[in-house]
């Protein structure tokens, strides 16, 4: 008998939530408590030190070295109040979580004496070693030194006993081997294009940041429960189960009472949020068992990355302490809702306002009408780049299935704001518009803001859609990092405002008034784009089939997604708007094939081990037992024990034929696996993991999961769906 099964759901039954001691009762008296925020600089270093790090931080000035050795100095005093020892430049390197290496701020000095040191050369720039990091063939292994430089605009902050310095992770020839790098200059990109079309409207707007405000969505499992579920640790998911008889089809769990055990963990993880600064609002139940969200209020793109990753961090260790482990994987459970993080986007002005939002007349509404339109036509003309932002192994298991976007692209705005678009393309005539057609348009306009009030429903099917003041990103994975995401939609939309505003001033010159100029030009944006606008059923296969009606793409796997950033139009793009190199652009998509194929490796390799070595030997001792008893029948009763032991011998065969088919299925799926792995090309070996190999995946798990029906639940020696999901 697999004892360990059961004492883990013994361990789980006794669990009792986890006390947690609050502050206090008001979040704000001790939110971002452990951040070194500019009111800590303010108080901390010389008002000359101070003003060269605000101009640096909202400008980009370079900070020169004696300032920075005084904002060094005054981060050690202040992290030495929080009781920090060491040190650390924390960075996001291409596998997909943080990185960091301790140093620390104790020094020797002459007479057997000591001091904390921190200065000016430590802060700016560290080098790690980036030989184990991901880097695309940029650098051969042994000359792979890398750098690590501070990154202003994002404060550091105190985790336990080390000093935390947000940093770009570059190589030592120069190229980006991170997230933040690309991302920061994709912010610059769209500051610098936005602030131009500004100009048309309102000459005080002299910045334009981009906002992101990002949903975490996630599982919960017992700790014991976890760690009796071999797939679930290697893989993040379970690879075999039979789906228990309720899941979520009554809804009963989406928004419901929070679990006492789920709710003091919440509790825990916000406080340590907040006190990072992380200014987490909302926490829900989401619609599968132990599936949660949370989300905090929008920021700055880059510092709202920073944040999302985190509170990743945050959540793992929390969860531990709590006997919790927290599942990011998109899609833990095949036949449950997956988890993904809704990315919020917007833009806002230094004059404080939402480009994304309607204002009170139709000069603001035309605005609202350009930026609205722009980011549509981005979205059409590189709806494959934005694709493949979002590729992963694990998204592939939940784009396109139960609640989660599919993996076409397409955009909703709404039934009112669609038939809003659709009046207007119609309506801007031919030639120099008359004074009726300016009224008519500008009272057109002006009723924006009262459509949008009428308009508040949500597409859930939508991987993008409008949500009345921003559009949400809804395709990103839990897991990701969200500056891929990001990085790539900013610099598709600065591209096409940088043509719009190209192409109006062209209008301008032939005679155009610059309000006719402009609506012309989204006149033809509108029609361009009309077949990235969809408002039905993502789920659909009527979508399926009218979207390659419309032209456009459907790219279903990683592999066929992630192609599209080695076309030249892409790599023209990015190198155009200075995001990246050709180098990076060609080490990137490498490194995101050999992540697919690691990743789908590790999974075959844990389903065999699972299949060869749990299931079958359980089942062949169970039909040991059915054996046993059919002689013992046939002691008993002689020529009627044919008729008796008819079920236990149907048991035996139905037991066989399951036990071969997942012999048969994993030796193919191992043949496969040794056949890719003899590919050189890393494009066709990822192709010929997502073809040959993971297609034998779900025959291993249907032969398990029948196998887990016919035996003896005490034999089964994996805690099973039903007790990882409503076991509390």
């Amino acid at each position: 008998m697999p004892t360990f099964r059961f004492n883990a759901l013994s361990d789980v039954l006794a669990r009792e939530p986890k006390e947690v001691d609050y502050p206090s009762n008001r979040a704000s008296n001790y939110y971002a408590t452990n951040v070194f925020t500019q009111e800590v600089m303010r108080e901390y270093l010389p008002s000359e030190a101070y003003k060269s790090v605000m101009a640096s931080i909202t400008d980009g000035k370079k900070l020169d070295r004696k300032i920075a050795n005084q904002v060094a100095s005054s981060m050690k005093d202040w992290a030495l109040t929080k009781e920090a020892s060491h040190y650390t430049h924390w960075f996001q390197p291409l596998t997909g979580a943080t990185a960091e290496k301790h140093d620390s701020f104790f020094t020797p000095i002459s007479g057997g004496r000591a001091i904390e040191k921190f200065d000016g050369d430590n802060l700016v720039q560290q080098e790690p070693d980036a030989s184990s990091f991901p880097n695309g063939g940029i650098r051969n292994t042994f000359e792979a030194r890398g750098y690590t430089a501070w990154d202003p605009t994002s404060p550091a902050f105190v985790i336990g006993k080390t000093l935390c310095i947000p940093t770009v992770f570059i190589a030592y020839t120069g190229e980006a081997l991170d997230y933040k790098m690309p991302l920061l200059k994709a912010l610059h990109a769209i500051d610098n294009a936005a602030t131009d079309v500004c100009q048309y409207f309102d000459k005080n707007i002299t910045k334009v940041t981009a906002s992101l405000g990002w949903e975490q969505e996630y599982f919960l499992i017992d700790k014991a429960l976890y760690n009796a579920r071999p797939d679930i640790m290697m893989t993040g998911r379970a690879l075999v189960g039979h789906d228990p008889a309720k899941g979520q089809q009554l809804d009963d769990h989406y928004f419901g009472s929070i679990p006492e055990r789920a709710a003091a963990f919440m509790k825990e993880y916000e406080i340590e949020a907040l006190r990072l600064g992380i200014p987490v609002t909302t926490r829900h139940n989401e619609v599968a068992p132990n599936q949660f969200e949370c989300a905090p209020m929008f920021e700055e793109t880059n510092l709202a990355n920073d944040h999302n990753l985190l509170l990743m961090d945050v959540l793992e260790k929390v969860a531990r302490k709590h006997d919790f482990r927290v599942l990011l994987h998109e899609k833990p459970y095949g036949s449950l809702n997956g988890s993904g993080k809704h990315n919020n986007w917007s833009l806002a002005t230094s004059t404080g306002v939402n480009l994304l939002a309607p204002g009170k007349n139709p000069k603001t509404n035309l605005r609202f009408l350009t930026f609205f339109v722009n980011t549509i036509k981005a979205i059409y003309d590189n709806a494959d780049i934005l694709r493949a932002s979002i590729a992963s192994a694990g998204n592939d298991h939940r784009l396109g299935a139960n609640e989660a976007p599919p993996a076409i692209i397409s955009v909703f705005i709404g039934s009112q704001l669609t038939q809003m678009l659709d009046a207007l393309e119609k309506n801007v005539k031919a030639g120099k518009m008359t004074p009726e057609d300016k009224t008519e348009l500008k009272m057109s306009i002006g009723k924006i803001p009262q459509i949008l009030l009428d308009n508040t429903d949500r597409n859930r099917t939508s991987p993008f859609a409008f949500t009345g003041n921003k559009f949400e990103f809804r395709a990103v994975g839990s897991a990701a990092n969200c500056a891929n995401a990001m990085t790539s939609l900013n610099v598709i939309v600065a591209k096409q405002l940088i043509e719009f505003k190209k192409s109006v001033n062209v209008r301008i010159k032939t005679g155009l008034s610059k309000d006719e100029a402009i609506l012309k030009e989204l006149q033809k944006l509108i029609k361009e784009s009309k077949a990235i606008r969809f408002e039905g059923n993502g789920y659909g296969d009527e979508w399926v089939q009218e979207a390659k009606k419309r032209g456009l793409s459907n790219l279903k796997d990683t592999p066929r997604a992630l192609k599209v950033m080695i076309k030249k139009e892409t790599k023209d793009l990015f190198k155009e708007l200075g995001i990246f190199s050709e180098v990076e652009i060609d080490a990137r998509y490498e490194i995101e094939l050999e992540n697919y194929i690691l990743k789908l490796q590790i999974e075959s390799r844990t389903l065999g081990d699972i299949a060869q070595n749990h299931i079958i030997p359980t089942a062949i001792k169970y039909q040991n037992v059915l054996i046993e008893n059919v002689r013992g029948i046939n002691d008993v009763f002689g020529k009627k024990s044919t008729k008796l032991a008819a079920t236990q011998i149907q048991l035996l065969e139905d037991i066989s034929e399951h036990i071969n088919g997942i012999k048969e299925k994993s030796e193919k799926m191992l043949e496969e696996r040794k056949k890719a792995n003899k590919i050189n090309s890393s494009e066709k070996k990822a192709i010929a993991y997502c073809d040959k190999v993971k297609p034998y995946f779900e025959g291993v798990k249907y032969h398990s999961d029948k196998l887990e029906l016919l035996i003896d639940d005490e034999l089964w020696p994996l805690p099973k769906l039903r007790e990882l999901l409503f076991t509390r």
